[in-house]
């Protein structure tokens, strides 16, 4: 059961808690359970049954699988107010999980038992309908990371890459090339290919786990001459 600082919690994530004595936030305090996920915590291991449902009250998890070569590809991350909707697929449609989920950074999130939940989904609208809107964002997510990894060149992904995530001054990216191939969905032999030709025309300057931006216009230019 949950305690009055834990539902107020719960409310600031999932508005429609925010009166409790409606049946959907009696049973949320009744059911649901604030659980800590130190970073580093696997959630799910493929082929794992998904026993319930998670909401992130903060923290953040990362949802990727892993090919026979060994390669990884981030299928998504999700934080604050948000869930998984692979473990929301497999909780409705009672398969095991497809992929594997993991801590990035500390977390708390709410738990609730896979009969609950499809219990809520039943029951309660405003539950399902947080629940749909989450799968309907999140496909969209995943989809435009299946556009960008079949349809888009590495080395124009991989300029935006460093755009986007480049801190500082100067701007700099603290990640090896593993990291970055793993974030692309593609090897590191790639990456570290399309690294050299950017360092060689004066883009970037790359060394052991870190890459400073030399360039930032360069990149944009070569962006977009590149779509």
């Amino acid at each position: 059961m949950l305690q009055p600082h834990e539902l107020r919690l719960a409310s600031e994530i999932l508005p429609f808690l925010r009166d409790p004595t409606t049946p959907i936030a009696r049973d949320f305090i009744a059911q649901a359970s604030l659980v800590r996920l130190p970073a580093g915590a696997t959630i799910f291991a493929e082929g794992d049954e998904c026993s319930a449902f998670a909401v992130l009250a903060d923290g953040q998890v990362r949802v990727f699988k892993i090919g026979e070569t060994g390669r990884e590809i981030t299928l998504y991350r999700f934080g604050r107010g948000e869930s998984c909707i692979l473990t929301t697929s497999c909780v409705l449609s009672q398969r095991n999980f497809p992929a594997i989920a993991t801590v990035e950074r500390d977390a708390t999130a709410f738990i609730i038992d896979q009969a609950t939940f499809r219990d809520w989904i039943d029951r309660y609208s405003p539950w399902r309908d947080y629940v749909f809107q989450l799968l309907s964002y999140r496909l969209a997510t995943v989809m435009a990371i299946v556009d960008e990894i079949a349809f888009r060149r590495v080395d124009v992904r991989l300029a935006e890459f460093l755009l986007k995530h480049a801190q500082g001054d100067p701007p700099t990216i603290s990640a090896t090339h593993q990291q970055i191939a793993t974030e692309l969905g593609t090897s590191r032999e790639v990456v570290s290919r399309i690294l050299a030709d950017f360092n060689d025309n004066g883009l970037i300057r790359s060394s052991r786990g870190q890459i400073i931006v030399r360039d930032s216009e360069g990149l944009r230019r070569y962006r977009g001459a590149a779509l």
